[in-house]
C-alpha cells in the first residue's frame, strides 16, 4: 500500500515506528544518502526538498491515484487521518498532540542535529557553536522532562505522532553521548517506547538497510550529506 523512501536516521525512524505500530502494509524504499540518492530526479519529483523520508501511498483514502508526501512531520499527519489512530480522539487531544509536533519539528530535530554536526561530523571543533547547541539542546530536554512529569506520554495517558517524531531524536548520537540523569521523567518515557515490540521492530530496519551505519563517513559521503 505504502512506499517508504527511507534512511535509517531519526527522521526515518520516526515513520517507521507509525508504520511498525499502526500496522500499515509498506515497501521499504531506501535513499542512501551517503551516495546521493536524494538528489535523483525521481526522488525529486515527490521531494523536492532533496530530503528524506518521503511516502506515496498507492490507497489513499479519496480513492485516487498515489498521493505523495514529503517531510517527516507531514507524513505522521498524514498517516494518523489516514487510520484514525495516534492523534488524538477530540479537537482539544489533538491541538496538544500537534502543538508537540511542532515542537519537535521546529526545535528538539533541528537543534540536536546542530549538536550533532558540531560534535561528531565538523571538521574542525568550534566551541561556540558546541557550547551553543549543547546549552540549547539541554533546555529542550528540560522543557520535554516537565512535560511528561504526570503523564505516561508527551500529549497524555495515549502514545501519539508527537512521541515517536521526539523518541528518535533522544540522544541519537553514540560519539557524543548526552547526560540524561537530570531527566528522570524523559528516561522513565523513553524506555516506555524503547520497550515497545513496534519500536524493536522499527529500529531492526537499521542492520537491514545500513549494514554500515556507525562506520566513520568517507569523503564522498560527507560532500554528499554536507557539500563539502
Amino acid at each position: 500500500m505504502i512506499d517508504l523512501y527511507y534512511w535509517p536516521t531519526p527522521n526515518g525512524h520516526k515513520i517507521t515506528l507509525f508504520l511498525e505500530e499502526a500496522g500499515l502494509p509498506y515497501t521499504v524504499k531506501p535513499v542512501d544518502i551517503g551516495k546521493g540518492d536524494q538528489f535523483k530526479p525521481e526522488f525529486l519529483a515527490f521531494s523536492p526538498n532533496n530530503k528524506m523520508p518521503a511516502i506515496i501511498d498507492h490507497a489513499p483514502a479519496d480513492g485516487g491515484a498515489p498521493l505523495s508526501v514529503f517531510e517527516s512531520g507531514a507524513i505522521l499527519v498524514y498517516l494518523a487521518n489516514k487510520t484514525g489512530r495516534f492523534f488524538g480522539a477530540d479537537v482539544r487531544q489533538k491541538v496538544e498532540v500537534n502543538q508537540w509536533l511542532m515542537w519537535q519539528m521546529a526545535g528538539l530535530g533541528p537543534m540536536t542535529g546542530q549538536y550533532g554536526h558540531f560534535n561528531v561530523y565538523a571538521p574542525e571543533r568550534i566551541d561556540y557553536a558546541i557550547d551553543r547547541y549543547t546549552r540549547e539542546v539541554q533546555r529542550l530536554l528540560g522543557v520535554l522532562d516537565r512535560r511528561l512529569a504526570g503523564r505516561s506520554f508527551i500529549a497524555g495517558e495515549e502514545y501519539t505522532i508527537a512521541d515517536m517524531a521526539a523518541y528518535p531524536w533522544i540522544n541519537p548520537y553514540t560519539k557524543a553521548p548526552l547526560d540524561l540523569e537530570p531527566y528522570p521523567e524523559l528516561r522513565r518515557w523513553h524506555a516506555a517506547i524503547a520497550a515497545r515490540p513496534a519500536t524493536a521492530r522499527a529500529y531492526a530496519l537499521t542492520a537491514q538497510v545500513n549494514p554500515d551505519a556507525g562506520k566513520p563517513l568517507t569523503d564522498e559521503q560527507r560532500r554528499q550529506l554536507f557539500g563539502r
